[in-house]
């Protein structure tokens, strides 16, 4: 089985779009710089390092390049059975699994990291990795600082990030060294992310997220919160605003997703981070990163059977490099284009049918196979509309 997980705020780097900027798939960062008001590509292409670390940055552009590599994905064909983010990458979950609307979601985010800057300016904060320990340890090293320091990520076994005020935090970083950790490593970031230190960016956010609609998800989507699969949808709004002032529970998230019977992680989007905290956390399994173009045709080679070395065969997912979904963009009413039918011949750029005001356009040119959604359904945000055979 087959799960998509998409990075947070600390995986992206500049230039970052530049590998997308070619693809079919770019067309979303349009999108998404019409939603937040804001020029989505200058983030993705132009942007120093300095600039982008900050999080009103950071989180929109890891957000938008984790959904320009689902869409690129599911051009392929490719889906997953569940879903699953950390921190900010839990809204790119709820998106794909389509709990959320795409421009919608890009609001969001966009509030999110503006209400996460506002309250690190507001209550200066950092965050600190430690290598070695166990999270009862860890615990107890942040109890014995007695001050404003916590637990923020369960990232992998041995591997927990603190977060608090500087000398608070310092203080239980030299406590977790006596306690026997390997290393204490501050991060580069300018806030305490995911304790109370957030309480104001949280309470800013969920009037943000009281104006959105969420809809059930169309496959289950793990929670930071508490590590385990939401499909309702009345959920949702509670789970993403208690994330930001909650550890996220990441290797706790993994074991689930191990226990349900998860073999294969997908991570979409810039970086390799939740690539390798799988590698540290679940015994077996494949694991496979979408970054950039480049490493599409390594999906479909995977997907069709062909494992990474020292991974076991995958079974029950085959795609074919001659076959490819057209899949909706956007959530709405399918009609079917008129004398669209099996066996007609399609170029790229035409019109399969429409999704309420807006048209199903082929990427591929080939042969249509068929029609995988009924005059009529509603259907989701990058759900397949038709199966093509390409030339």
């Amino acid at each position: 089985m087959i799960v998509f997980t998409y990075p947070g705020q600390g995986s992206q780097a500049p230039g970052m779009g530049s590998a997308w900027a070619d693809h079919p798939s770019w067309e979303l960062v349009e999108e998404a710089s019409e939603a937040a008001d804001r020029d989505v590509a200058a983030l993705l292409l132009d942007t120093d390092a300095d600039e982008l670390t900050m999080t009103r940055n950071a989180q929109l552009a890891t957000f938008v390049t984790s959904m320009v590599a689902l869409d690129a994905v599911s051009r392929l064909g490719a889906e997953a059975v569940a879903h699953a983010g950390h921190s900010l990458g839990e809204y790119s979950a709820l998106t794909a699994a389509g709990a959320l609307d795409f421009a919608d979601a890009v609001r969001l985010v966009n509030e999110r990291g503006d209400a996460m800057q506002s309250a690190a300016d507001e209550q200066h904060g950092t965050m600190a990795a430690l290598l070695g320990l166990d999270d009862d340890q860890v615990d107890i090293a942040c109890q014995r600082a007695a001050g404003e320091v916590w637990i923020a990520n369960y990232n992998a076994p041995g591997q927990v990030v603190i977060a608090g005020v500087p000398d608070d935090l310092d203080r239980a970083c030299e406590i977790a060294k006596e306690l026997g950790a390997k290393r204490a490593m501050r991060l580069p970031v300018g806030g305490a992310f995911h304790t109370p230190l957030m309480a104001p960016a949280r309470d800013r956010l969920r009037k943000a997220i009281d104006q959105v609609e969420f809809r059930a998800p169309e496959q289950p989507v793990y929670a930071n919160v508490d590590g385990i699969a939401h499909g309702d949808a009345a959920d949702w709004p509670d789970l993403l605003g208690a994330q930001l002032c909650s550890p996220v529970r990441w290797r706790q998230t993994l074991r689930m997703l191990e226990a349900d019977g998860f073999t294969t992680y997908v991570e979409l989007g810039p970086g390799t981070v939740l690539t390798g905290l799988v590698k540290r956390t679940v015994k077996t399994g494949n694991r496979i990163n979408i970054a950039t173009p480049a490493d599409l045709d390594g999906l479909l080679e995977q997907l069709a059977g062909k494992p990474q070395s020292g991974a076991g065969v995958l079974e029950g997912e085959h795609l074919f490099a001659t076959e490819r979904l057209v899949v909706s963009p956007a959530t709405g009413v399918f009609a079917l284009g008129a004398g669209v039918e099996p066996g007609m011949a399609i170029a790229v750029g035409d019109v399969i049918g429409t999704v309420g005001a807006h048209e199903v356009v082929s990427s591929f040119a080939g042969e249509v196979m068929g029609v995988l959604a009924l005059k009529g359904e509603r259907v989701g945000s990058r759900q397949p509309i038709a199966w093509l055979r390409t030339h």
